[in-house]
């Protein structure tokens, strides 16, 4: 199996550690012994592999170890560095593909977005939004082998989520504050774009029928609040509405400082969160900052 885009975070072996559990749970019902894994963790080169496989993975399994003793099979774990637009393993070596809040993602930041004449036609924005302008994996599965893949997407059907990176046009309204403050140059905004896109479940539908390779066993569609994790670990509770800002604030900042810090000057970093904390407060308490979520199940056909 693999796990396409890891990063490197607390969250990076949570897939394997459930797809683990339910096949130990499935082959106790059947009387099996559970196989051994060969499992690639991917993610383009400059992601920390070293804090994997140096604390992550020594961890799980020990914790693997504890739990389930020498009644599951051997789990070996591998790096796979490289983007997963391009080829990555053999014909037919993949059993199971599994992709978490990576694929909205896209390669680069489209072509077209600048005029003949040079004039940016994204302008105020650093994503889709209203005003911009409208412009798989066969040859690796083994036989029966099968997809699950969680991505934002946009809805037909909330407005609140129309493009599904709302939360990405908050941060882009900010930055053209501060142009109007004088904090940031407006030619440098105007060529700051998100390499982001949120397709709606009919893009996917008709792309993957297009295509023609897979079988969509299971789609849906499932809407989060933007601070959907905030009481993991601390049910008992209760966060105001600043303290949901700065930690949704905090998490997109774990994901957009490296893109902001390499196109802007890193001094606006700290002022510009700053202000994201107190803007993502005030969504969150009216109930508005929702991520339009896609799920999908595919089996490749034989």
């Amino acid at each position: 199996m693999v796990e396409m885009g890891c990063s490197s975070g607390p969250n990076t072996l949570l897939p394997l550690r459930e797809t683990i559990e339910m096949i130990y749970s499935i082959t106790g019902r059947l009387n099996q012994k559970p196989p051994i894994l060969q499992v690639f963790l991917n993610d383009l080169p400059g992601n920390d592999f070293n804090t994997i496989f140096r604390s992550l993975i020594p961890k799980f399994h020990e914790e693997l170890e504890k739990e389930k003793g020498n009644k599951f099979g051997r789990c070996f774990i591998a790096a796979m560095p490289g983007s997963f637009y391009g080829r990555l393993f053999t014909p037919h070596s993949l059993h199971f593909v599994h992709s978490s809040y990576s694929l909205h993602w896209t390669s680069q930041v489209p072509e077209g977005l600048v005029s003949e004449s040079g004039i940016p036609l994204n302008k105020a924005n650093i994503c889709i939004a209203k005003t911009s302008p409208p412009s798989y994996r066969s040859e690796e599965m083994a036989s029966g082998g099968r997809m699950v893949l969680t991505f934002l997407a946009k809805s037909n059907k909330n407005p609140l989520c129309k493009y599904g990176c709302e939360i990405w046009q908050l941060l882009g309204t900010l930055l053209n504050e501060m142009v109007g403050e004088g904090l940031i140059q407006e030619t440098l905004l105007a060529s700051f774009n998100i390499p982001l896109y949120a397709p709606s479940a009919e893009e996917v539908r008709d792309i993957i029928e297009r295509e023609n390779s897979f079988i969509i066993e299971r789609l849906e569609e499932f809407q989060l609040s933007w601070d959907a994790n905030i009481e993991d670990g601390n049910r008992e509770m209760v966060f105001d509405k600043w303290e949901r800002g700065k930690y949704t604030a905090t998490y997109m900042r774990s994901v957009a400082e490296p893109i902001l810090a390499t196109h802007f000057e890193d001094a606006i970093i700290e002022d510009l969160f700053r202000r994201y904390s107190f803007k993502l407060s005030d969504y969150l308490e009216k109930g508005i900052g929702l991520y339009n979520n896609l799920v999908i199940s595919l089996k490749i056909k034989c």
